[in-house]
């Protein structure tokens, strides 16, 4: 184990703290944040026996006043480069080569009823395009399709374009990011053409939910339910609706910093904080069974 004979907190928390000032969507609430992470400092609440502590005391700390789950000091074991983003790109490329690219699951269940789970992340669509691509054509021939989202912990929104773009018929206006500077905002939109088959817009469609969806994987299903594209079955999310960038400020440490703010044109909020609501609740665990049942109502009713 890394320890703090090879880290001082104080640096770590510097660094933190400049980087937080400089970058957060909500400046206000970024300096709260700085005052209470040098507080606790200099209180010696980050005087731990490890890296790994560290990284636990001041993620609690960071989402202690607003909640904002993508605001945090995450540890990682292997040591990592110091260029911004790198630790977590590093990690997001394992997990897609040991993922058939974020598709792991594709099958065919009773009546004409596919499944596609996009697990464990929406990968950089530079990676992704291929084997979502190939996946989303798979399933287009299905009578109703099952997206399972359950273990997915997010990723990029240009994934979540390209997915919702194989689930629609038209280009259709997604979701618009607010920056920091309040003046520069990002549209997203479904892409006009698409490699392979379209789903398409008007077959049964159900995504599912549950208490592990978090970030992009949540944009995704919050937007295909404010258009009413889908029905969402399980449990609420985790509630994580700021896009943010990673700063490695330790070997081992990369603190994560929510830059912007997403806002949907349906509803003019987000899921931040309260996660996206399925439409039909029910355990996790059983949502698949559930919304297969549904789709086959639908299709026989």
């Amino acid at each position: 184990m890394t320890t703090l004979t090879e880290l001082q907190p104080a640096p770590v928390i510097d660094e933190t703290t400049r980087l937080l000032t400089e970058h957060y969507v909500f400046p206000e609430i970024a300096g709260q944040v700085a005052d209470l992470l040098q507080r606790r400092l200099d209180e010696g609440a980050y005087d731990v026996d490890g890296v790994e502590e560290l990284a636990r005391a001041v993620t609690a700390d960071l989402q202690s006043v607003n909640g904002d789950r993508h605001l945090r000091l995450k540890h990682h074991t292997e040591p990592v480069s110091p260029a911004q983003g790198a630790a977590t790109m590093e990690a997001m490329r394992r997990d897609f080569d040991t993922s058939l690219g974020g598709a792991p699951r594709v099958e065919l269940l009773d009546g004409g009823v596919a499944v596609l789970e996009l697990a464990p992340m929406l990968f950089p669509l530079e990676w992704a395009a291929e084997p979502l691509g190939a996946a989303l054509t798979l399933v287009s021939r299905a009578r109703a399709l099952i997206v399972d989202l359950r273990a997915n912990r997010g990723g990029d929104p240009d994934t979540v374009a390209f997915v919702c773009s194989y689930l629609l018929d038209e280009r259709t206006h997604l979701n618009t990011m607010h920056w920091r500077d309040g003046e520069r905002r990002e549209q997203s939109w479904s892409l006009p053409h698409v490699p392979g088959a379209r789903f398409g817009g008007s077959k049964p469609l159900y995504v599912l939910s549950g208490d592990s969806t978090f970030s992009a994987a949540e944009e995704l299903a919050y937007d295909l339910q404010q258009l009413g594209r889908a029905l969402v079955v399980g449990e609420p999310t985790r509630g994580g609706a700021h896009p943010c960038k990673g700063w490695t400020v330790h070997p081992h440490l990369e603190v994560t910093i929510p830059m912007g703010r997403a806002i949907n044109p349906v509803s003019g909020t987000n899921w931040e904080g309260t996660g996206v609501q399925p439409d039909i609740p029910c355990a996790a665990a059983d949502s698949l069974d559930h919304a297969h049942t549904l789709a086959l109502a639908r299709l026989t009713g």
